[in-house]
């Protein structure tokens, strides 16, 4: 009966945060605060509420995979792929030279920066809807909204497969713990090069299995004209590369991920026909992640370190808002190079998904509780920021219309004033 109150006190939470215009993931997140250790300490089945709270992890990741796509990719892949590991490598950089700086261990340091690293996908299509009428499964786009749309949703499916071989590579680094005990640099290389072999050994087989078997599968099973035969399906097949990913030593996670890109990469009424199935079942199970979440929240550590806590989130906004410029400077074309600031403002927050990482991270015991909490308080703080930064690259931007249109800048300020005018709703 205790998991029973976490759905009601959720439901009121999200809300109340809804009402106010925050993402109704923090209401789930402060109704496992209210009802854990730190709250009224109701919840004593812990350990169950996690349990469902995986499922979330799982089905959230398919749904990440159900939306990659090789498409969006082609016309910006260059950016899309070299720039999105060109920030990551600039954020971890950053952070272990920081981490030496203040006698912290690269482990925490590069671990905490390749978190910090991630922005909100839910998020930025959330800008785009409002702001552009972009829609992410829309195929006919005009070519200015193409450019602009495509190239945040091309550098965040990037992030997407970055967090998968993320949460793969953690949790093959705890597996095989032992394996590296010597600390050797050869043992560390001789494991990585395990791992890379058995992903790579996964996408291929899931690559073969998507070109020559899901058609079939789902085209027998819609056949049958039954949501619940569709449902089950798409739940078996999650649950089958599930194992297979377990079994090669690969993280579950990554396995999810992938059995949500092998659907996706149809692009046809079936994908649209799985997201309709799936979504509710994601929803439902992502309540109890991101309350499992709230159980390790504490206020009073993030009322001590609040000063802290918001100096440090200030300063992961600017460095990843001046690292998406410098690296969609090298990038773009002089003729899209006025667009790098709203870009890097849609970038310059964290992803909800560091949750996943710092949870997974915690419970393998890769970090204490209090770099988890650093973790939690800096997303939660930067998601809150991110709209302020976000109408603040458009009043930039506008300030670039209005100055004098000499022949150097007349092309700038044209393409410019396409984004413009689509920006006006944000």
């Amino acid at each position: 009966m205790d998991i029973v109150m976490v759905l009601p006190v959720a439901f009121l939470c999200s809300w109340v945060c809804s009402a106010v215009g925050l993402p109704a993931m923090f209401g789930y997140i402060l109704s496992g605060i209210i009802l854990g250790p730190s709250g009224t300490n109701y919840l004593k089945s812990l350990v169950q509420l996690e349990t469902l709270g995986e499922f979330g992890v799982f089905f959230i990741l398919f749904a990440v995979g159900l939306d990659f796509s090789f498409e969006k990719l082609k016309k910006i892949w260059k950016v899309s792929v070299f720039g999105t590991m060109a920030m990551m490598l600039i954020m971890v950089l950053i952070g272990v030279s920081l981490g030496l700086v203040f006698d912290i261990s690269p482990k925490y340091s590069a671990f905490v920066a390749a978190c910090l690293a991630l922005s909100s996908t839910p998020l930025v299509i959330k800008f785009l809807d409002k702001g552009e009428g972009v829609s992410r499964h829309r195929e006919e786009k005009d070519p200015t909204e193409t450019d602009y749309g495509a190239l945040l949703l091309g550098i965040l499916i990037m992030q997407d497969v970055l967090l998968g071989m993320l949460i793969a590579l953690l949790s093959s680094f705890a597996t095989n713990s032992s394996a590296t005990e010597d600390g050797t640099t050869l043992a560390y290389i001789v494991l990585l090069a395990k791992i890379l072999g058995s992903m790579v050994g996964v996408l291929v087989m899931c690559v073969i299995a998507s070109r020559f078997l899901i058609s079939i599968f789902f085209l027998h099973i819609s056949k049958l004209h039954s949501k619940e035969m569709m449902t089950i399906g798409s739940v078996a097949l999650i649950f089958s590369l599930l194992k297979i990913t377990d079994v090669l030593h690969v993280s579950m996670e990554l396995g999810c991920f992938v059995a949500g890109a092998m659907i996706g990469a149809h692009r046809n009424e079936l994908v649209s026909d799985v997201e309709k199935l799936v979504h509710p079942i994601r929803d439902f199970f992502a309540v109890f992640f991101f309350a499992s979440v709230g159980l390790h929240v504490f206020p009073s550590f993030v009322a001590y370190e609040l000063t802290v806590i918001v100096w440090l989130t200030f300063a992961v906004i600017i460095i990843k808002f001046l690292a998406s410029v410098l690296v969609l400077s090298c990038f773009l074309p002089k003729r899209m190079s006025p667009m790098k600031w709203i870009v890097s403002a849609g970038l310059a927050q964290v992803s909800e998904f560091s949750f996943v990482l710092g949870s997974r991270a915690r419970r393998l015991h890769l970090i204490n509780r209090e770099v988890y909490l650093l973790i939690l308080s800096i997303t939660s703080l930067s998601l809150l920021f991110a709209p302020v930064l976000w109408r603040l690259s458009q009043w930039q931007a506008r300030r670039l219309l209005d100055r004098p249109r000499n022949n150097g800048y007349s092309s700038q300020v044209c393409y410019l004033s396409a984004v413009i005018i689509r920006c006006k709703g944000c």
